[in-house]
């Protein structure tokens, strides 16, 4: 296995994609028409089933669990009682598990219709992986958890074939990319904001009478600059973004802002720029930051190998079928219990596995 990024690939790709498809009765046929699937025939403990693939509670819990534990860590419990959307934290990490398991599920498929397994030293490393978690469980953490070192195995060792499917198809994928192309501008801006914002993050856009209001503060330090006023100065008063200097790439902001970027010249201000954020005024610091420009170039560059692997998967996803235990889904929520703390089975796979 190469070690480019081994333990994010899996997670990246067709997330949302996947959400919808687990809850899809069915898959679509050559002929257009949808087969459909009943949600009945599920063992006890069986969450989903992928083709001949499935997935048990066991499975899910660990990664459900981790992750609580990984967040609870840095943000304490109190975390769980946000909403965003009107859906909980909880149910959107409990999705996320959802769609990490079920992509590895649907690559390791794919790793055995290209009859891709492990080597030798792979395998090694994953018995290792499994025994150093399972061993750092307690009684509590097993029981709860229903986890047995037999499961451990049989995780790491389709997560580290989902990491190796996924290498040997993009290995051929080494796109050019352009400094053009990739090219990073770096910028002073003033932005004078058109939304106000709740504690939660959710945004309610201002009346068109408050809208009007704020273009004319904007224009107003417009003019401020036009007569000679210094940028940085009027920047520090004015600016309501969270940062004055910023850097970015083509098609990492709107088109509005950006196109006035690309456009100016190394000490040039532009004219009034309006988002849907807010209006912009922008001074060109650096019209090339070759550091930022060449790291573009890398992250272009990862996403043409993360397109290329969609397009074979995509495409081997549509021959599987998907199915989701609805019933045992909805009773699988957080464990809290003050014995079950375990949050470190990525770690152990980076450890083990993660130079390979």
């Amino acid at each position: 296995m190469q070690k480019s990024n081994r333990c994010r690939k899996p997670w990246l790709l067709l997330v949302l994609v996947l959400l919808f498809l687990l809850t899809a009765c069915g898959k679509k046929q050559g002929d257009g028409k949808t087969k459909i699937v009943l949600t009945t025939g599920f063992s006890e403990n069986e969450v989903f089933k992928i083709g001949s693939s499935s997935c048990d509670r066991s499975e899910v819990m660990v990664y459900l669990t981790n992750m609580q534990n990984q967040y609870e860590a840095v943000y304490g419990d109190q975390i769980w009682s946000r909403s965003i959307d009107g859906e909980t934290l909880e149910d959107k990490v409990k999705n996320v598990v959802l769609a990490r398991l079920a992509q590895i599920k649907t690559m390791n498929l794919l790793a055995e219709s290209r009859q891709v397994t492990l080597s030798e030293e792979e395998e090694a490393a994953v018995l290792s992986a499994a025994e150093t978690y399972f061993s750092s469980l307690n009684d509590t953490e097993v029981e709860k958890l229903g986890l047995t070192e037999k499961k451990t195995q049989d995780m790491y060792r389709e997560y580290a074939l989902a990491n190796k499917i996924y290498d040997l198809i993009i290995q051929d994928t080494n796109p050019e990319i352009s400094d053009d192309e990739a090219r990073t501008v770096t910028l002073e801006q003033i932005m004078i904001k058109t939304y106000s914002q709740d504690g939660d993050g959710n945004r309610t856009p201002y009346t068109d009478a408050s809208k009007a209001l704020a273009k004319q503060r904007a224009e107003n330090i417009l003019r401020k600059l036009q007569s000679g006023e210094d940028f940085d100065t009027l920047a520090q008063t004015y600016n309501e973004e969270s940062s004055i200097t910023v850097s970015f790439g083509k098609g990492e902001k709107p088109k509005a802002l950006e196109d006035a970027a690309f456009d100016l010249g190394n000490g040039e201000i532009s004219s009034l720029i309006e988002t849907d954020d807010g209006y912009y005024i922008l001074k060109c610091i650096s019209t090339l930051d070759r550091e930022q420009t060449d790291a573009n170039k890398q992250k272009i560059m990862e996403k043409r190998k993360e397109e290329a692997f969609s397009q074979i998967y995509d495409e081997f996803l549509q021959t599987q079928i998907r199915n989701l235990n609805e019933k045992l889904w909805k009773n699988i929520s957080f464990i809290h219990d003050e014995a079950v703390t375990t949050k470190t089975f990525f770690d152990v796979y980076n450890e083990k596995l993660g130079s390979l």
